[in-house]
């Protein structure tokens, strides 16, 4: 499969391959790539490395605050990789946690490997997995839903509460909120690419996986914008602010020191 043209829509849409050069020794992430499917099966470790970094770049005044930005970044790169290809090229990549590889200490948008890439099965696709209105956008969100919601998010929320308390529902409004920025940005590519009909199936593929429990009570959509119903606490860093769909109209006051710390 081809994923060129879906990194060119922008950072969080590319995807490296090829053979991974720099394997992480497991109890020792000092550096280098390690699959997902390691972290979801109880080594927390590189995903607690994470989150330290991400709290001391943002000097973060709760754990929570970080892990919520780090898993924000996460579920924005893997629907994004996925709603992605399913707009623009109508076939899903398959992201197997046991193939996709991740370099925990890498910089933002998180440093993601797929060593051989493969296209995930999707009913109803033409042969070769061209794009044609006989691909229902049904088949393109169910194939979405299962590589990143069931096959990266639940585990990866999963994991992120192990490493310390965190509501389930703000990690929920986090996957949302990533997924309502993967359309408006495909939606923005579409435009200045002259090519609506990807902008429009992103838009569909959005709404039906929007349907599910889980993400449907997560925030309003409106005329192509999306208002979350929770906050990802980004504000209550220091030089924090409101990002562009929280539920909030101004920040909220920061809790002191004695607040946080009791």
């Amino acid at each position: 499969m081809d994923l060129v043209e879906v990194g060119s829509v922008g950072g969080f849409f590319a995807l490296r391959t090829g053979a991974v050069e720099r394997l992480a020794t497991p109890g020792a992430h000092g550096g280098g790539y390690l699959p997902f499917a390691q972290i979801y099966a109880g080594d927390i470790e590189p995903l607690s490395a994470r989150v330290d970094t991400v709290a001391a770049k943002l000097g973060a005044p709760e754990r929570r605050v970080a892990a919520s930005v780090a898993q924000l970044g996460l579920a924005a790169r893997l629907w994004s990789v996925a709603l992605g290809s399913a707009a623009l090229r109508g076939e899903v990549p398959d992201l197997d946690p046991a193939r996709l590889f991740w370099d925990p200490r890498g910089s933002s948008p998180d440093d993601l490997r797929l060593p051989e890439p493969r296209v995930f099965p999707v009913t109803g696709t033409a042969p070769g997995g061209a794009v044609t209105g006989a691909t229902p956008v049904t088949d393109l969100a169910a194939a979405v839903r299962e590589v990143v919601q069931y096959g990266h998010l639940v585990p990866l929320a999963e994991a992120v509460r192990a490493d310390g308390p965190i509501s389930p529902r703000l990690l929920w409004g986090n996957a949302g909120s990533a997924l309502a920025g993967a359309v408006r940005e495909l939606r923005a590519w579409s435009r200045r690419t002259g090519r609506p009909d990807a902008g429009e199936r992103a838009a569909a593929i959005g709404a039906e996986l929007f349907t599910h429990p889980d993400l449907r009570s997560t925030g309003v959509s409106r005329d192509g914008s999306f208002r979350r119903r929770s906050c990802c606490l980004y504000y209550r860093c220091p030089s924090g602010g409101l990002c562009g769909d929280c539920v909030f109209d101004r920040p909220p006051p920061r809790p002191s020191v004695e607040e946080v710390s009791g």
